[in-house]
């Protein structure tokens, strides 16, 4: 199982339900775990349903000056493309 640095969960665009739940994972340089692992690792945590269905790794996350992660700019890449910001 990975070290993880930080993560943010947010909501995006899923055409069956109108949002799907999504991790967005910094993780240890050294140690890494695949999404399937990290997924699997909270589904014995918490229900089923508030899971993350799919995890992305990024290098960084979007930090405010206070070092607040930045939601809304992590959002801002997946719902760029819809015409509105909820299903």
């Amino acid at each position: 199982m990975s070290i993880r640095l930080e993560c943010a969960v947010i909501g995006v665009p899923d055409d069956t339900w109108g949002e799907a739940v999504k991790a967005v994972v910094v993780s240890h340089p050294e140690k890494q775990a695949s999404a399937e692992e990290l997924i699997s690792f909270v589904k014995k945590q918490i229900a089923s349903f508030k899971a993350s269905k799919t995890v992305d790794f990024w290098d960084s996350l979007p930090k405010a000056g206070s070092g607040k992660i930045r939601k809304r700019s992590i959002k801002e890449r997946y719902w760029s493309d819809q015409s509105k910001r909820v299903h």
